[in-house]
């Protein structure tokens, strides 16, 4: 689970900072604005990382589960019901 922290400015802004990725700092009009923005930029930091086999602070893995799918996959759970 990340951590977004949020704060108001004092000309008003609200400032959204994802304390476990360095760097993802977003400003919003809202609170709810700052939020939206602060995960959207740590999902595409987290992605990036990802895909470039960099150090992200979860396990990505942990978040999916892999699935065999097409033709081979259903006649094995046919078989595997009888």
């Amino acid at each position: 689970m990340l951590t977004i922290e949020i704060d108001r400015e004092i000309d008003g802004r609200f400032i959204g900072e994802v304390l476990e990725l360095p760097g993802v700092l977003v400003y919003g009009a809202t609170r709810e604005e700052a939020q939206t923005k602060a995960t959207a930029l740590a999902l595409r930091v987290i992605a990036d990382r990802v895909e470039h086999g960099e150090e992200v602070p979860f396990k990505p893995g942990d978040f999916f589960v892999t699935r065999l799918a097409g033709r081979a996959t259903r006649r094995l759970r046919l078989a595997n019901r009888a």
